[in-house]
């Protein structure tokens, strides 16, 4: 769990939070608030690791508090290595497509069962080097405790015996999918199995063993084309993994290697009830997958653009033609508009919504930027309450970041939208919420 050891207000911490200060101002200066995990557009002065223990020899790493999961069920989580031998991969020691995934589900008895950590070790130095250093956000490397901040959910546990509605998770490009961990989290714990996709070369995958792929280098590519490849390899991906399901619905153990999958996993996953979603890319990818696969049944896109360049297009095949089961379009305040007479006005949304035949809904997460609907809204908000205390700057480079939407209120706000289109559309569950605005949140609005 968090770190509890206090802040000292020795003149060493001082010394140090004014450094880190500096470097932060500097890197918001530089626009540290890109699109791109931890990529900034210019160099801010930072200090090294040795620096950060001599102005302060009580310097840590932040360990993270995930928000309490608002469901009933106890929670369950393991990997599962897979490997796709209908596509060749010659870059891979099997010379085929090899993904892992992360398995979160209702959880039955567990004893003593530890908590899973929040990312693989290999995993989470990559994360922290895209927030810190040169072009981060001028802390310290390691200031990131990905590796040591636990989950809710225990690790290998039974599922619990009943069957539950299957959903899967792409993250945006270059994210890990663990960033999303708290919308995870929070879904299985309402009942449903959650399919979490690294999908390799693109974002960081450790695979059993220690063998690490660290993912595309650079930032979301401005070739068209290039995005328009991503999509199709996210499509397949997704539609594999629905497949393996299937087969261990079926009773076979899909693992690559062997390992043993939970007791009653085979019986737990309802595919009859199979819904998407995605964050940024993987929002476009939800949707062009469920255009290309009928077994998915409803999808959500969280703040992702439906086209392959978001100004300039063009329009993803799925934009234009829309689908028939529902889908949920959840945007930032800052993106994806339907009315081109309103800023951030995106063109896919609109020739989406109205192409879609399905179901649909638009909701806006008021004060909010893209990376609000990933765990970074938390995260940075407790790093930065950590190393600066109450400095006011905190204001301003979570504005810059993530937008000033509180967190706490954000993260629930996501949590409860999301569980109520699943809720309708996979089990059949009418939700109030999807009516239209509600006085319990005022910072969520119906676009359309």
């Amino acid at each position: 769990m968090a770190n509890s050891r206090p802040i000292s207000l020795s003149s060493h911490s001082l010394t140090r939070r004014r450094v880190l200060r500096a470097g932060l101002t500097a890197a918001l200066a530089a626009g540290a608030a890109a699109a791109v995990p931890g990529l900034a557009e210019a160099s801010p002065s930072y200090p090294d690791d040795g620096a950060a223990h001599r102005l302060n020899p009580d310097f840590h790493p932040v360990r993270f508090r995930l928000p309490q999961p608002t469901g009933r069920k106890a929670l369950g989580t393991t990997a599962v290595h897979l490997i796709d031998r209908s596509r060749p991969d010659p870059s891979m020691p099997s010379g085929q497509r090899e993904l892992m995934i992360g398995l979160w589900y209702p959880a039955g008895m567990f004893g003593a069962a530890p908590l899973a950590n929040y990312m693989p070790p290999k995993t989470a130095v990559e994360v922290d080097a895209a927030w810190t250093g040169e072009y981060g956000l001028a802390l310290p490397s390691g200031s990131f405790d990905f590796a040591n901040t636990e989950t809710h959910a225990r690790v290998g546990v039974p599922v619990q015996r009943l069957r539950h509605p299957v959903v899967l998770f792409s993250p945006g490009y270059q994210y890990s999918r663990f960033v999303n961990t708290a919308q995870v989290e929070d879904l299985a714990s309402r009942g449903y199995v959650v399919v979490t996709m690294d999908h390799t070369h693109e974002t960081p995958v450790e695979f059993p063993g220690g063998r690490f792929l660290p993912g595309a280098p650079a930032p979301e590519p401005a070739d068209p084309e290039a995005i328009r490849k991503a999509v199709a390899t996210r499509t397949a991906d997704a539609r594999f993994v629905l497949d393996q399901l299937e087969r261990i619905a079926g009773g076979q153990n899909v693992d690559a290697d062997g390992a043993d999958l939970p007791g009653g996993l085979a019986a737990a996953l309802d595919l009859r009830k199979t819904g998407i979603f995605g964050f940024g890319l993987g929002g476009y990818a939800a949707a062009n997958t469920m255009l290309e696969d009928e077994r998915f049944l409803a999808g959500v896109d969280l703040d992702g653009t439906l086209q392959d360049d978001r100004l300039e297009g063009p329009l993803g095949e799925v934009a234009e033609r829309g689908l028939d089961r529902p889908f949920l379009l959840f945007g930032s305040a800052e993106t994806q508009r339907t009315d081109p007479g309103k800023d951030h006005y995106d063109k896919s949304w609109a020739t989406f919504w109205e192409a879609q035949r399905g179901g649909k809904l638009n909701l806006t997460l008021l004060s909010t930027k893209q990376k609000a609907f990933t765990d970074y809204q938390f995260v940075f908000s407790q790093l930065f309450h950590d190393i600066y205390g109450e400095d006011p700057i905190i204001t301003s480079v979570m504005k810059a970041l993530v937008g000033s939407a509180k967190p706490a209120r954000s993260v629930l706000a996501q949590r409860e939208y999301l569980a109520a289109f699943f809720d309708q559309t996979l089990r059949r569950r009418p939700a109030l919420l999807l009516r239209g605005e509600s006085p319990k949140f005022p910072e969520v609005r119906f676009a359309r």
